[in-house]
């Protein structure tokens, strides 16, 4: 008997009242269109790029470089354990067509996954002996990322479900209320602390407020999980390649900011780290199209639709590469303008950090529709080592280059590891969607 139907059958025998289906976790609404969808997830995404973009030109322009090196530190320290430690569940509830596992077993794994980063963050930052300050900080942003957490395995049930307008309202909410605490605590104690703390209270109202509420998940449903640890380590083993997938390109990116503070110190990271989020721009069609696209993604390659399947890849890569070719001409015309305008004068030295960055970027708004597929067609394991030799990748580059081109060099470094992992990414799904083929044509 195979794995998965153990895991059903141990399910099975719960209770209904103690642990309901991912249907009767409330009778969702019709699943909305593929355009509602998009439409939902780019209003919400880009509202919430918007408030983390304006928490950065709030410490830009009310504090200096080494609040926002301190900030961006945090984000850096952080990102990779969390990461790690959620599994990408969101993204394997949203694909699991064949609705394998009960919605309260991604909920109780999520919270004891998170609870096992909370740890590991407040180690590093002992162990790293940052000055108090920033210690505090970086466990203050690990802190607001772990609600953020369960906040992201509740936006996977309604992604499941195709109703991203209420993951786009509780981004739209959380964006807002972000930008609110990190203002006010930065202009009333000239803390970045007191901003992040601030930002914890905020999305911890959200996320019992109104994120829980809308998935109609319980306490009930995370303690009846409990008596079938069968699941709970069937899933984690499931999603185990995606965590580390996860980590892996989290580093990706935060490589250059780790060698970047090591050599030059958290001012020049600062700078960094703020000519690095106008990426945000493209990233945020790029993730609004990626997620509302999956769930239909994994159901054409669930049901052997493969000539759908190619379809909607094609349209996905080809807005990927308009948007790359937009931001690289955005940034070579006006990158010191934009620079200048958003943060201050000195982030416009920048600018040649901006157009490189831009390319690194339209490389991979590529790379991440082809890892959207890959995810929605359950390739999970074969993530996890193209993911590796990336990051090794990156590890190397930073380290020549980042001595010697300070910024630039830095990167340069993304760029490696982005060519890097389309072309891996780009190999692994056309064997996925060849195997695919055979299998429906057997």
């Amino acid at each position: 008997m195979s794995e998965p139907l153990l895991v059903l059958q141990a399910e099975r025998r719960l209770p209904p009242a103690h642990l309901p289906s991912v249907l009767a976790a409330g009778t969702p609404r019709r699943a909305l269109s593929l355009r509602a969808n998009f439409s939902w997830t780019f209003a919400g995404n880009v509202v919430f790029a918007g408030c983390q973009w304006g928490i950065l030109m709030v410490l830009a322009k009310l504090g200096n470089p080494l609040m926002v090196g301190q900030y961006a530190l945090g984000l850096a320290i952080t990102a990779p354990v969390i990461m790690l430690c959620n599994l990408q569940l969101r993204g394997v509830l949203a694909t699991d067509a064949r609705e394998t596992y009960r919605f309260g077993t991604y909920l109780a794994l999520r919270v004891w996954t998170t609870a096992a980063a909370l740890v590991a963050i407040l180690v590093i930052a002992v162990a790293a002996r940052y000055q108090r300050e920033t210690a505090l900080v970086v466990v203050a942003v690990g802190l607001a990322k772990a609600v953020e957490s369960i906040s992201d395995i509740a936006y996977g049930f309604q992604q499941h479900h195709e109703q991203m307008d209420r993951i786009a309202r509780s981004m739209m909410l959380r964006g807002v209320v972000a930008l609110v605490a990190m203002g006010l605590g930065i202009y009333m104690t000239g803390s970045v602390l007191v901003g992040c703390a601030g930002v914890v209270a905020g999305w911890a109202a959200v996320l019992f407020g109104y994120d829980l509420r809308s998935s109609k998940a319980s306490m009930h449903e995370i303690m009846a999980v409990r008596r079938t640890p069968l699941a709970l380590c069937s899933l984690a083993w499931t999603a185990a390649p995606l965590g580390i997938v996860m980590m892996l390109s989290s580093l990706n990116v935060n490589i250059p900011r780790y060698v970047i503070q090591h050599y030059a110190g958290e001012r020049s990271l600062g700078l960094f780290a703020a000519v690095a989020y106008t990426m945000v721009a493209g990233t945020t069609v790029v993730g609004a199209l990626g997620q509302s696209a999956s769930p239909r993604l994994a159901q054409y390659y669930a049901d052997g639709q493969i000539a759908q399947f190619y379809s909607l890849m094609r349209n996905l890569l080809a807005v990927g590469a308009l948007l790359g070719l937009a931001g690289v001409t955005v940034a070579v015309t006006l990158g010191r303008m934009i620079l200048s305008v958003l943060f201050r004068p000195e982030y416009a030295t920048a600018a040649d950090v901006l157009s490189w960055m831009m390319a690194a970027a339209a490389i991979s708004y590529l790379a991440s529709f082809f890892g959207y597929g890959l995810t929605a067609a359950r390739q999970f394991k074969v993530q996890a080592p193209l993911f590796a030799v990336v990051c090794a990748s990156v590890v190397v580059a930073s380290f020549i280059l980042v001595p010697h081109f300070a910024l630039v060099g830095a990167a340069w470094a993304t760029i490696t590891g982005a060519v890097i992992q389309l072309v891996g990414s780009a190999a692994a799904m056309i064997r996925a969607l060849s195997q695919r083929t055979e299998e429906s044509a057997q």
